[in-house]
């Protein structure tokens, strides 16, 4: 997810839940190619991660197939275990470029941007994410095409582009996908993803529609151990909210404004008596040493 799972979220849940595969947050391929130096070196911050992240697989997203080959080639360099596509994305700015979600409108360019991907990416797996459909569910339509370039995973998110998250995903949509997948007689991996809130949850949905896997996002912000499966007190959430806010200042703090922490403050701090009177206090707050301090008092420490 853009701006929450940057280096520091992914490296606090490295260490305390870590999940199969983790995935970076979208970089621009076009950024990569044609930013200046500056621009560029804030672009490769995205692209930074920790040996006990692994695997993990670096998302780009774009609608050239030249940036698409050369930011593949830019992850294997970098180390990466896998490269993702975003096909998905439905933020207006994004598909101005002709990327993201706007992608299963032209499922011919799709096809183009997975071979470039491939032919950077070398050995590395490459994948993608996409919706059910633009305005509407059509995994008919695209799917199949598609999968005839083999991708390694396709993760559907089980809403349209339309419908953003303001729906309930539909996981019979990935159960269809998972049917289309299997008519068409290829190894690509089929992975659900939207509304899952735990592991059980996950495991779940997965026998009901066959997936081979699933990805979680919403339901890991602000819950690290989600893949643990540990309960944590209300101390324990204080305190790795100051671990995560020092290493956001240490790793992201040049280039990155403390402003983000703040979305993880109130994901973080809630449902627990005192907490909306200490989020507020946290919101007025610009730096990881008021934080702690604030937490600590909290905390009678």
């Amino acid at each position: 997810m853009a701006n929450v799972t940057d280096a520091a979220f992914r490296s606090v849940i490295a260490k305390y839940g870590k999940p199969d595969v983790m995935w970076t947050e979208f970089v621009s391929a076009d950024g990569l190619v044609l930013a200046p130096e500056e621009g560029r070196k804030k672009l490769l911050k995205d692209l930074e991660y920790s040996e006990a992240e692994r695997p993990i697989v670096a998302q780009f997203f774009t609608s050239n197939p030249e940036h698409m080959k050369k930011a593949a080639e830019l992850a294997r360099k970098l180390g990466f275990d896998g490269v993702d596509i975003n096909m998905g994305c439905p933020d207006r700015t994004i598909e101005k470029q002709g990327a993201g979600a706007k992608l299963m409108k032209d499922a011919k360019l799709a096809r183009v941007l997975i071979k470039a991907a491939k032919e950077g990416a070398g050995d590395l797996p490459v994948s993608l994410k996409a919706r059910t459909g633009y305005n509407k569910p059509e995994l008919d339509k695209w799917l199949p095409e598609i999968l005839k370039e083999e991708p390694a995973v396709v993760t559907i998110h089980a809403r349209t582009r339309k419908e953003m998250s303001k729906v309930p995903a539909r996981w019979d949509l990935v159960k269809e996908a998972v049917k289309i997948r299997d008519e068409a007689g290829v190894d690509t991996l089929i992975f659900g993803n939207g509304d899952v809130v735990d592991i059980d949850d996950a495991k779940k949905k997965c026998e009901e529609t066959g997936c081979d896997g699933v990805m979680i996002g919403r339901g890991i912000f602000g819950n690290p151990w989600l893949f643990s499966k540990h309960l944590p007190t209300t101390e324990e959430k204080l305190k790795v909210l100051v671990e995560h806010t020092k290493l956001f200042e240490k790793l992201l703090g040049s280039v990155k404004s403390f402003a983000i922490m703040k979305k993880h403050f109130k994901a973080y701090v809630n449902g627990f008596d005192g907490a909306a009177d200490l989020r507020a206090r946290l919101m007025e707050q610009d730096g990881g040493e008021e934080v702690e301090k604030i937490i600590s008092e909290f905390l009678g420490e």
